[in-house]
């Protein structure tokens, strides 16, 4: 237990100590000043600077972020936005790997699926929304599907260009030592493909922030009417009501929470990804 808190106590150290921490700490104080210059900067200055004087500022949002943070209504809607967005990301993962690496291994299912796909690709995820409420029974169901929709051609693509990206010799090799199609897949093409599906995994989760945010907005929250009005409906139908109420700080307060959200699963899908593909981090 010793050596282990003395190793995190050292790379702490040595995080804090290095230039890019500072560089980040100097450009968030930097951004955080011009923010609060500008958004006072009619009582500061005699003038207004546009767009940014309408925006409140940081230290008015940071009050209502900590009177919310005390409120148990925002961290039910922070809980229901985050279920959301891994249901619909992992049902991404756990249909869009198989399929993006069957399209990948097999020219005739590529040839059959890849058309169709590349059709409903471009559609963006939101204007599933109408048909999503009419085909599935509930709200609930159609946030998910629509949230599933943003995350799943990010990776089905990600997996396809990561398998076709590996290096021909590499099967050539293993097909003259007589390795079977199992190891081959095995041993080459989901070694491979591995890193091409952190990454789409991290652009993916990214997106479903994105998209089920909206989504709520636009479906009203899903099961808000169940649980509460706006106290059930996700982060999305927090800021659709703070904005119908007139409170901006909220806006803004909820805009931040989903920023900080979707960094935290980015960065969890990173560092996972390293101890994945620990051969890449060795490079």
């Amino acid at each position: 237990m010793v050596a282990a808190a003395r190793a995190i106590s050292g790379k702490l150290t040595g995080f804090v100590a290095g230039d890019d921490f500072w560089r980040g700490v100097v450009a968030i104080a930097a951004f955080l000043i011009f923010w609060e210059a500008g958004s006072r900067s009619h009582a500061w200055f005699g003038f207004s600077f546009p767009w940014v004087s309408q925006v409140p500022a940081p230290t008015a949002v940071l009050q209502a972020m900590f009177r919310l943070v005390q409120e148990p209504s925002f961290w039910n809607s922070t809980f229901l936005s985050t279920l959301r967005v891994f249901e619909g990301f992992f049902a991404a993962m756990l249909i869009g790997i198989p399929l993006g690496l069957a399209m990948a291994v097999s020219r005739t299912f590529f040839g059959i699926s890849f058309p169709v796909f590349e059709v409903l690709r471009p559609i963006p995820p939101l204007a599933w929304v109408p048909a999503s409420i009419i085909f599935w029974p509930t709200q609930e169901l159609s946030i998910a599907f629509v949230t599933f929709l943003g995350a799943f051609f990010t990776i089905v693509i990600n997996v396809i260009g990561g398998a076709r990206a590996i290096d021909v010799r590499y099967f050539q090799a293993a097909r003259s030592m007589g390795s079977s199609t199992w190891d081959i897949f095995r041993r080459i093409i989901l070694p491979g493909t591995l890193p091409s599906i952190v990454v789409g995994a991290t652009v993916g989760v990214g997106i479903t922030w994105a998209v089920v945010v909206a989504a709520e907005m636009i479906s009203g929250g899903g099961s808000a009417g169940s649980m509460g009005g706006a106290a059930g409906g996700g982060l999305g139908f927090f800021i659709w009501n703070s904005y119908v109420g007139g409170s901006y700080t909220q806006i803004v307060a909820g805009m931040i929470s989903i920023g900080i959200a979707g960094y935290a699963s980015s960065a969890a899908l990173r560092k996972i990804g390293n101890l994945m593909t620990p051969w890449l981090s060795e490079n």
